[in-house]
């Protein structure tokens, strides 16, 4: 039976190797209203740059953002480029291995966007395979490491780390110690990865190996197991765009189809799905469930512009809304959870909203002033007081209903986006934490009675005052039902 829940119920800190391939992906942001007088060129007129992770460094930076602790080993310069590279690790709080070579030049692959369309791509790169030093100190890296590790995932992007033995050598290293390997291939020659457990190639690097144009999925299906037996691999997961993805091993195979939304970008996309496969497979999930959960991750990032990673707070959100995690899902989030899901829809450049209270029987009153909550913004969160929290504030009988029971009912409200429980008498650390935009309380308060009203406003945010539903109230609610007894 499939147990998505179990991604997000592990047992410790999975540890993932990564190697191969690390580039620093640049954006240069602007915009184009003129061609110049000097060529019939565009003038990209600059605003602003981003650098993220790029490569084998997405990898990592999604297995780390999912919540593995993560190692990652290749080359890098001792350039602008690869300081860019090491502050992103540091930021993530990714552990890496960088040889030394003094006369390496950090890969760097330049966007030049404008109304959010990339109009050129400059790239910046030496390909080069690894000297007798450098492919040792690898080896000796990842061999230190194999003790503590869930699984070995080889990146290859055909810059040079991984053209020669050097990815032959790692499986082997991995394989003596019962370490996984999973590998995202490139290139027509798949032998490279003998003895892989997972190679992850998408439809056109499949076709390429295979020596033909793959379409449908008995194609698929036939090229996949010549592969794997030509080449004693354990299974491949072949991501095939609009068509989703299919994880084909010796006695079965599972087509899981695409999700259906916008896409804005699949930079990347397919470093996402290796990450959430490799850690889910770590965790214990069915190759199946694995794939599952890596379609579904894929289906958050083409969602993002840029190279961009899936945090667990989303993945379990998003799995919750199609219904692929069992109601018992259906709880509030931990404040850490919480606020990364925050600052992801703040980068997304979404308004989040704030409001609290017990909502210990849920009436009218509550529901309306959750919808007009949820108008003053993009997305609304609930702290929501523990049962302790609401003996405290209410008194000995009450709270009526468990806080599983209040946060699921307030979850089935198409107004709420998240629920937190605080245990606090108030919901001021929450407030901190997530730094909402808007703080939204009832009109029985004024501004400088409402909790955390000076932590949003001096954060930029804004405090609303909402009218409540005259007569509507639990007191009341228990009240009446008392005098009809």
């Amino acid at each position: 039976m499939s147990d998505l829940t179990r991604f997000f119920e592990p047992p410790g800190r999975e540890r993932v190797i990564v190697v191969g391939d690390v580039m620093l992906d640049c954006y240069q942001h602007g915009h184009i209203e003129r061609i110049s007088p000097e060529a019939p060129v565009p003038v990209l007129r600059h605003d602003s740059e981003v650098s993220v992770l790029g490569g084998a460094g997405n990898v990592a930076a999604n297995l780390a953002s999912l919540g593995a602790a993560t190692l990652l080993i290749g080359r890098i310069g001792d350039d602008a480029a690869g300081q860019g590279v090491r502050r992103l690790c540091d930021g993530l709080g990714i552990e890496t291995a960088f040889p030394p070579d003094p006369l390496a030049r950090t890969i760097r692959k330049t966007r030049f966007v404008s109304g959010g369309q990339q109009v050129l791509r400059l790239d910046e790169e030496t390909i080069t395979t690894p000297n007798p030093a450098q492919r040792e100190a690898i080896l000796e890296a990842v061999r230190s490491a194999l003790g503590t590790a869930s699984a070995l995932v080889l990146s290859d992007y055909a810059k040079g780390l991984l053209l020669g033995p050097l990815a032959s050598e790692l499986i082997a290293l991995a394989t003596e110690q019962g370490v996984p390997v999973i590998v995202d291939p490139k290139g027509r020659d798949f032998s490279r990865y003998r003895g892989a457990d997972v190679v992850t190639p998408n439809r056109k690097e499949l076709s390429l190996a295979a020596g033909d144009d793959l379409r449908g999925d008995a194609a698929i299906v036939s090229a996949a197991r010549a592969q794997c037996d030509a080449h004693g691999i354990g299974a491949m997961l072949v991501t095939r765009s609009e068509d989703g993805l299919s994880h084909i091993g010796a006695d079965a195979t599972i087509h899981v189809p695409a999700e259906a939304r916008e896409v804005f970008d699949v930079s990347g996309a397919g470093d996402t799905v290796v990450a959430a496969f490799t850690l889910a497979t770590a965790r214990g999930l069915s190759p199946q469930d694995a794939a599952r959960l890596a379609n579904s991750a894929a289906g958050i990032v083409v969602g993002k512009r840029g190279t961009a990673q899936v945090t667990a707070a989303e993945l379990r959100e998003s799995l919750r809304r199609k219904g692929d995690i069992p109601s018992r899902m259906r709880t509030p989030v931990l404040l850490e959870e919480a606020a990364e899901t925050v600052a992801e829809w703040k980068r997304q450049g979404l308004s989040v909203g704030f409001t609290n209270g017990c909502f210990d029987i849920l009436h009218y009153g509550h529901a309306s002033i959750l919808e007009r909550s949820k108008a003053l913004c993009d997305r609304l969160v609930v702290g929501l007081n523990s049962d302790r929290s609401v003996t405290r504030l209410k008194g000995p009988e009450r709270p009526v209903n468990g806080v599983d029971d209040r946060a699921g009912l307030l979850l089935a409200l198409r107004a709420v986006d998240a629920v937190v429980v605080f245990d606090a008498d108030t919901p001021l650390t929450v407030i901190e934490t997530l730094l909402p935009d808007v703080l939204i309380k009832g009109a029985d308060y004024t501004i400088d009675t409402v909790v955390g009203a000076d932590v949003v406003t001096g954060n930029g945010g804004v405090v609303k005052l909402l009218d409540l539903e005259p007569g509507r109230s639990t007191t009341a609610i228990i009240a009446q039902s008392q005098r009809a007894e």
